[in-house]
C-alpha cells in the first residue's frame, strides 16, 4: 500500500525588506503545488506548480514589470528513473 503524504500546508517567503516575495504550498521542506513569485514593488514576476517530489511540472508563467504575461514555458516531465 503507498504511504500517504502529509498534507501541505501554506507557506510565505519574505525580502529582505518585508515585502512578499514568494507563496505556495510546502510538504515538509519540499514546494508542492502552485507558487507565486513576486518583485519588491509587489508585481507578480513568475508562477508555476510544483509535483509531490517538488519536480516544476505543467505550464510557467513569466511576468514582465507591469504584471502581463511575458511568456509561458512547458515544462515537461522527468521520465522516471531506471533501476
Amino acid at each position: 500500500m503507498p504511504r500517504k503524504l502529509p498534507k501541505p500546508i501554506p507557506h510565505v517567503l519574505y525580502h529582505k525588506d518585508g515585502s512578499l516575495w514568494g507563496r505556495g504550498q510546502k510538504r515538509d521542506e519540499t514546494m508542492v503545488g502552485y507558487w507565486e513569485w513576486f518583485r519588491k514593488d509587489g508585481t507578480k514576476m513568475r508562477s508555476g506548480s510544483f509535483d509531490d517530489a517538488g519536480e516544476q511540472i505543467g505550464e510557467w508563467t513569466t511576468y514582465d514589470k507591469t504584471g502581463a504575461v511575458y511568456k509561458v514555458t512547458r515544462v515537461k516531465a522527468k521520465p522516471p528513473a531506471r533501476n
